[in-house]
């Protein structure tokens, strides 16, 4: 609990702080803001091993097409949103059009060019998330969407929405499915951490010419499977007692 504290505090200070300080990056070429974005993400998450002892292990890199490709991500836990500045050359995510409204968040993530999603219809969010993709991959980017569209408990099932076969269908870029257990030791909604090993595995690639439900089915199957069974194996980790508890009324994957 202290440890947690302690990250709470500190990753509020660390975030503040270059917050302030890269406002100039704002003048600068977009590939500088990204080596700043990762500055900021080494920090926060050398603040999670040594106030938390939150370390983690990658699986199935070697399975990552070079240069432009989609990730279809399962979505646990704000970890989630920074590993992968970690992993590849130069990430974009896909992000609601409200986070771009807020002030130095919004102006960071519009610089370092993640695609801004317009939510006031299901039509317009296709179109701005497909449009988006085809300029980012366009540009030898790595475009991460996370299917759910949300985050959701270990070990929960949500469904999985059309816009990433939206993407698969007409952006002709390689489909990575990935798995993780995040959400077991840094928790959606939850401030309290647990120490332990998060587990990220890249999936095979789908193959092509999948129709939408195709898609869809391939996804999900694959994710909840392999996400599920690295929850069991990170539960494991964890003392009697202290494991996560799912969302009442939540159905396991």
């Amino acid at each position: 609990m202290l440890g947690s504290i302690a990250f709470a505090v500190a990753f509020h200070v660390w975030t503040s702080v270059l917050a302030v300080l890269y406002l100039p990056l704002l003048l600068l070429p977009r590939r500088t803001m990204l080596m700043g974005v990762r500055i900021w993400v080494g920090g926060a998450l050398w603040l999670a091993l040594v106030l938390c002892g939150i370390r983690c292990r990658i699986i199935g890199l070697e399975r990552l097409p070079a240069g432009s490709v989609v990730i279809a991500a399962k979505h646990q836990s704000a970890w989630d949103t920074l590993i992968f500045h970690r992993l590849l050359a130069d990430p974009v995510f896909a992000v609601k059009r409200e986070l771009f409204s807020v002030p130095l968040f919004g102006w960071y993530l519009r610089k370092a060019g993640n695609i801004r999603i317009d939510r006031t219809s299901r039509v317009h969010a296709l179109k701005s998330l497909v449009r988006g993709a085809r300029h980012a991959l366009a540009a030898d980017r790595q475009v991460i969407v996370f299917p759910e569209g949300t985050r959701v408990a270990p070990g929960v099932s949500h469904p999985y929405q059309v816009g990433i076969a939206a993407v698969y269908g007409q952006c002709g870029a390689p489909v990575v499915p990935v798995a993780l257990n995040s959400g077991v030791f840094w928790g959606r909604r939850h401030w309290r951490k647990r120490a332990g090993l998060i587990t990220l595995e890249f999936l095979p690639p789908l193959p092509a010419g999948l129709d939408r439900e195709g898609v869809l089915n391939e996804l999900k199957n694959r994710i909840e499977a392999a996400s599920e069974r690295l929850r069991r194996e990170a539960e494991a980790q964890l003392p009697a007692g202290s494991r996560l508890c799912t969302k009442p009324g939540g159905k396991r994957a």
